[in-house]
């Protein structure tokens, strides 16, 4: 039975979900953390929605098992297709889900050109879809599917001339397109900033939804008085994956956590 001492389980298709559990460390320094990476069935955003469910569904069972106080869900694609449904069956059970942070860049740039850099799932979802109608109205936003985008970061590879290539591909910054405000619509995606930066330059604004994320499980866990009481013992998180190579990818956790 989980208590104010228990772990905050986060959840992520693969190693993306670090770049949320970073904030949350920062801002929740008393709180321990389980991160569950479910590499082996990466990427979510090639599956059919229903499969997206069960595996989201089993993994946040696995978390529970696990003593989990709380699930953050730190997948986009998840989030879009299963968080609702998730937050109907575990009713009393503090649950936060990701979504790109369109609200803050359209704020700081009405009437600009907002780039949306996502997975094709999650631009094909609802959830995704009623976000970009409730700001089109403030400002020209473009979504911008990033088929294997994450597959990169899945693989450590965080810099280099193929990704740069990749970046400006799917970007059409060879055709000269410039943009007020880019919002990164995938956990993984923080961590190829310096490469984004090198192909965008220094004008675009990047937004990225980690923080309000943290900031929102926090508040929830203080609502229904679940902040941990006790300092930790131990390591702080715990990393679990289930990559057919476990210590290799438990590695590029711990790099990308320390980034």
């Amino acid at each position: 039975m989980s208590n104010n001492n228990s772990p905050i389980g986060v959840f992520d298709s693969g190693v993306g979900g670090i770049s949320v559990l970073r904030e949350m460390v920062k801002i929740m320094p008393k709180e321990r953390f389980i991160f569950f990476g479910d590499s082996a069935n990466a990427p979510y955003g090639v599956r059919p929605v229903e499969e997206i469910k069960e595996l989201t569904f089993s993994n946040v069972k696995k978390l529970l098992e696990m003593d989990s106080k709380a699930i953050v869900v730190a997948c986009n694609t998840a989030t879009s297709a299963a968080v609702r449904d998730l937050r109907n069956t575990y009713e009393d059970l503090p649950i936060v889900g990701i979504e790109p942070a369109l609200k803050p860049a359209t704020h700081m740039f009405p009437e600009g050109r907002i780039a949306v850099m996502a997975t094709p799932m999650t631009i094909k979802q609802q959830k995704f879809k009623s976000l970009m109608e409730r700001f089109r109205e403030d400002a020209e936003v473009i979504p911008v599917p990033c088929p294997g985008l994450m597959d990169y970061v899945e693989s450590g590879e965080l810099e280099g001339e193929r990704l740069e290539r990749y970046l400006r591909d799917v970007l059409c910054i060879h055709l000269g397109e410039t943009y007020d405000g880019i919002v990164l619509g995938c956990t993984h995606y923080p961590f190829i900033l310096k490469t984004l930066r090198k192909v965008v330059g220094d004008k675009p604004v990047i937004f990225d939804g980690a923080e309000g994320t943290a900031r929102e499980i926090k508040r929830r866990i203080e609502l229904i008085g679940l902040s941990a009481t006790e300092d930790f013992e131990g390591d702080q998180v715990t990393f679990i994956t289930t990559d057919t190579h476990p210590d290799s990818k438990i590695e590029l956790m711990n790099m990308l956590f320390n980034v």
